[in-house]
């Protein structure tokens, strides 16, 4: 079934990534640029290609790099709240850092960026009155530090119960 929204999506000239609407889930951008994509893709067949296909044009090229420049902005945008979840479910910091192929404290930064970014947001609402489900509250974002000081191997559960807070 198709929305508006996606109707809109389909329809907009994409040339910059923020040409992308912001409720845009990946998949309908993966969708456009692989149609971009495929079509970009049979400007190596040859003249005489036997079917008929639909070659690209710069129109394609522009979209294919501004969807793909959106599609990263989401997943990085993105990556810390993942984190986050993914600790609190009870992920270590060795899970993780190879979920990331990073280092543990390479993934604790990350996290800690991301929190931090959280609360900056979630001050800048207070100060505008305004609500904001994605920002972090002072008290959201001590929680959320904490887990950064959680030890490599060590998950929510362990950390508790061996402070005896379980």
């Amino acid at each position: 079934m198709s929305t508006p929204e996606y109707e809109h999506f389909r329809s907009a000239t994409i040339r910059r990534p923020d040409d992308v609407p912001p409720i845009a889930p990946l998949s309908w951008q993966m969708e456009r640029l692989s149609e971009h994509d495929d079509r970009l893709a049979n400007l190596r067949l040859r003249e005489d290609f036997p079917y008929e296909v639909e070659r690209g044009d710069l129109s394609d090229a522009l979209a294919a790099i501004a969807l793909r420049e959106s599609m990263h902005r989401h997943i990085v945008v993105q990556r810390g709240s993942r984190i986050r979840e993914a600790m609190e479910m009870g992920a270590t910091w060795y899970e993780m850092a190879a979920a990331l192929d990073i280092s543990p404290d390479e993934a604790r930064t990350l996290l800690r960026e991301w929190a931090n970014g959280q609360h900056r947001l979630g001050r800048g609402v207070v100060e505008r009155a305004a609500d904001n489900p994605l920002a972090l509250s002072p008290e959201r974002h001590a929680e959320v530090l904490a887990l950064t000081e959680l030890g490599d191997n060590e998950t929510i559960g362990t950390a508790a119960r061996g402070r005896g807070l379980r």
